[in-house]
Order: C-alpha cells, then structure tokens, then sequence
C-alpha cells in the first residue's frame, strides 16, 4: 500500500496555525481540536463564557479556509423558516422559489444554540445530520464542506433550552474554550494598547482553499489505523457504558466519530498512521457531550471530564 505524502499539507497547517495566532492568543489546543473536526467532517459544539473568543475563532478559520461563513443569533423567538428558509409564491410567474436561509453556507456560526425552544433547534436536526434541508418535499443539498459551529454558554440558564441528547449526539466534538493564561491575557492587553498590532480579519487571505482541505479529508481513509487501536476505542466507548458513575454511556456513533477524529488528528500532526496519543487527545472533546452522570455521581462532585479522564487512564493503551 503506497504511503500517504503529507509535507506539503502539513506546512499549510503550519501557516494555518500561525496566522489564526495572529487573531486568537493561546486556545491553540482547541484551535487543533476545531481543526480536527472541520477535517473529519464533523460539527462543533464550542461552549464558554461570554468574551473568550467563540465566535471569533469560527470566523477566523472559515476566512482562513475560503470558505463561506453565515452567523445566526438564536433567540427564544426565532422560527425553523427563519433559520432553513421559506417557500415563497413569485406573482410574476406565478411560482413558489425558495428563498434560503441563514444555515445554507460552507461554514454556519449559531450562536447562543440553547437560546431557542426545541421545534427552532430541531430544524437543524436533518441538515447537520443529512447535509440537506427539505422543504415543501423538495430536497435541497449542502455543499461538501458544510459545517456547523454552534455556541452556548455554560454559566446563565435562564431564558434557555437544554440541547436534547439526540442533538448532542450530532457534534463530533464539544469543545470547552476556558479563561486565557495569564501571559496569554497580557498579550492580548498588549496587542490592544498597540492599536497596530491587531490583525484585522479582512485583511486576512486564505492559506488552504476549500478544494484543497476537500481533497484531504477525501484521503482520510488512507491513514493507516491498527486493529489494536480499533479495539482500544472500542473498549473506551465500552467503559462510558459500564461505569458506576455513568447513567448513559457513548453511542456508537461516538466510536465512530472517535476513529474519524483520530485519523484527521494524526493527518494534522504530519503522520499517515494513528497513535495512543492521538485517541487520547481527542477523547475528552468527542465524549465529554454524551455522556450523562449518575445522580450519585453529580452530588460527589463529579464531571464529564473528570469522569472520562479515569475512564481513559483504566484502558490499557496498546502496545
């Protein structure tokens, strides 16, 4: 089987890290996380509170990729046409058009995704799942690139709605961007007190075309995965399921999203095999979303994370 060639894309990434640096100070694990899943063909879930740069990360890397980016505010009274598009009757001939809405893009921003009662967030149901939108039984397709974003803030619950399991199961990765470092808060205090020193996203060209980042996810399947790796994933999935302090454990489909990751993770890192450490890395961000703690387990003071990080540590990692 002939080897996969990854220098010169692994110098894109390169550049691509480096100029999203120019915008976001530090995040550069969750940058790495985002990118992974945008390779992997999966959408995001990226939860923090208000001001730790979401929503300029997601804008930062669609510019950066050329792709197409849209941004949709949800608010509690926000409607499914206004999100997917309507159908609307032309009297100059006498036709319906469909006019689209906001999510049809390359890239989808929705911001504040829990700020909408259930029958809003269940329009995107089909088309993060289906990458299609139907309406009035007509099928309209996304493009190959189609990805979501989605925000939510983890601190104010008032006036929200709590993403229903069968939702969450949808993002490959949920992605928790924290407070900065403390030299990290520094630069961005020194870069804003140097007016010029900010970057601004105009003037930002494209390091990696759609075509491009299109072509290599296609070659994902290329990238060489060990049958004992095949097993350690499994056996981690395995373990959300019969843990003491799990309610409900991973779907397979996370198992499925796991392998994904972990093959895009490694494509990232220059290399057309899959390590441990790959699986390791994105275990927390693809698992910590579908899992659900045990009452017991809660009142301890248990989280998701924590909850995971044992679970992985109990696995024997293969040799």
């Amino acid at each position: 089987m002939e080897r996969l060639d990854l220098t010169e894309f692994s110098a894109r990434v390169q550049q691509l890290r480096e100029h999203i640096a120019t915008i976001i100070v530090g995040q550069q694990a969750n940058v790495d996380l985002l990118l992974t899943c945008i390779l992997a063909d999966g959408h995001v879930l990226l939860e923090g509170v208000p001001g730790v740069a979401k929503t300029l990360l997601a804008r930062t890397v669609s510019r950066l990729i050329g792709a197409r980016f849209q941004r949709i505010q949800f608010t509690p009274d926000l409607m499914p046409s206004d999100v997917i598009g309507t159908t609307v009757f032309n009297v100059k001939t006498s036709e319906f058009n469909f006019h689209e809405g906001p999510v049809f893009s390359d890239i989808v921003l929705v911001d504040e995704i829990n700020r909408s009662p259930a029958k809003t967030q269940a329009a995107l149901f089909e088309v993060m799942e289906e990458r299609q939108v139907t309406v009035d039984g007509i099928t309209h397709p996304m493009g190959h690139l189609y990805t979501i974003l989605a925000t939510q803030n983890p601190v104010e619950q008032e006036g929200t709605y709590q993403l229903p399991e069968a939702q969450l199961d949808r993002f490959m990765m949920k992605i928790t961007m924290g407070y900065p470092e403390l030299n990290d808060e520094v630069e961005i205090l020194r870069r804003h007190q140097g007016n010029a020193r900010l970057v601004k996203l105009e003037n930002l060209s494209p390091v990696l075309t759609k075509d491009e980042l299109l072509a290599m996810r296609e070659k994902l399947q290329q990238i060489i995965v060990d049958d004992s790796l095949l097993l350690y994933i499994a056996q981690i999935v395995e373990a959300t399921r019969t843990s003491r302090a799990v309610q409900l454990g991973a779907s397979p489909r996370a198992a499925v999203a796991m392998l994904q990751a972990s093959k895009a993770f490694a494509m990232l890192s220059g290399r057309d095999f899959v390590m441990p450490d790959d699986v390791k890395a994105i275990a927390h961000a693809v698992l910590q979303h579908r899992i659900i703690l045990t009452a017991d387990a809660e009142m301890q003071g248990y989280t998701p994370e924590r909850v995971i990080t044992g679970l992985v540590e109990k696995v024997e990692v293969p040799k």
